[in-house]
């Protein structure tokens, strides 16, 4: 059993994380500004509630924790939430004292989230990728201080880690738009829409290209990453996305109408597999998401309501495929 020191314990994501790991048998310090109810901290957990960005505060609580691993989820997570000098200072601060602290008291595994956003897509001035599906490779252009504060928690461990070699193990990784448990049930997601809302009018799901992943398989991963970042390349980013995407038609058809030029990028989509590529989380981590839109949602995709965009036959019958299905057990 590991302790894992996760900030930002509280939130969407890391209420998910927390529960994962604390189930996979790790003991878990969660920390954030804010505490959830003692009542709904699953076994296994501690609570701890600190300004991070107080001066020292970092670098006491994980002295006092003493963990083997930091995960740091804790930022601004929302574009345009804050003003734009807020959220970069905010965010770079924040994972520049917890990944310094938890180096300066060698804490041997330390890992960053970072956001596919850090890629560019939804730019004014227009963007388009040099392929589809996009991947770790593909170049990030951050247009906003949400997206450049997650590339530059990603360059954050990236210099640590050209700076400790291999003696502490460092990786950031980008989870796609997190789906929480509660939202398959009905619950608002981060953009105040529903999750059936969203499939049924792909309006919604375009400006984030369609990618989502379960908050629970993000838990997951972090858990299959934490035991074998000892075994890969150090100082590692990687995409964690469900294995399809958040749409009932393929997106070969749906790309271009919502991102203009992207036809023949588009054209190898195939049916409704993800424009993120998770194909690196697979390769060297052997870690594969469990749930999708699929399995997750309370009803079948028959009773959404109608569409916003005009179906042709293949849509339609792709809807009525989906919602014929049963859920599966998480």
């Amino acid at each position: 059993m590991s302790r894992i020191f996760v900030t930002g314990g509280s939130g969407r994501l890391g209420r998910s994380v927390v529960a994962g790991l604390a189930g996979a048998g790790h003991h878990v310090i969660s920390v954030d500004r804010d505490a959830v109810p003692a009542a709904q901290l699953p076994d296994g957990v501690e609570q701890r509630t600190a300004d991070l960005l107080a001066p020292g505060e970092a670098l006491r609580l994980l002295r006092a924790t003493a963990p083997d691993a930091v995960i740091h989820l804790a930022a601004i997570a929302v574009p345009f939430s804050a003003p734009e000098d807020v959220i970069l200072s905010t965010n770079t601060r924040l994972a520049y004292a917890v990944i310094g602290a938890a180096t300066e008291l060698r804490i041997g595994k330390i890992i960053t989230a970072s956001s596919p956003t850090v890629l560019g897509y939804g730019s004014p001035a227009g963007w388009l990728p040099d392929s589809f599906p996009v991947d770790e490779e593909t170049t990030p252009r951050p247009w906003n201080t949400y997206a450049l504060s997650k590339l530059i928690a990603e360059q954050t461990v990236q210099m640590f880690a050209a700076a400790q070699g291999d003696a502490i193990r460092y990786a950031a990784f980008r989870p796609c738009y997190v789906i929480s448990p509660e939202e398959w049930a009905g619950a608002p997601t981060q953009q105040g829409h529903t999750v059936r809302e969203r499939l049924a009018d792909p309006a919604l799901s375009a400006p984030a290209l369609f990618n989502y992943v379960d908050a629970r398989d993000v838990a997951d991963f972090l858990d299959v990453l934490l035991a074998k970042m000892d075994t890969i390349p150090n100082g590692q980013t990687f995409f964690v996305g469900a294995a399809d995407a958040l749409a009932a038609a393929p997106l070969a058809e749906l790309m271009p109408q919502f991102l203009p030029g992207s036809s023949h990028l588009a054209a190898g989509l195939t049916g409704t597999s993800p424009a993120f590529s998770i194909a690196k989380a697979r390769e060297l981590l052997g870690w594969e998401p469990r749930r999708s839109w699929r399995t997750e949602l309370a009803e079948p995709l028959n009773a959404l309501p109608p569409t916003a965009l005009p179906l042709n036959d293949e849509t339609s019958a792709a809807l009525v495929a989906a919602g014929t299905g049963s859920k599966e057990t998480p």
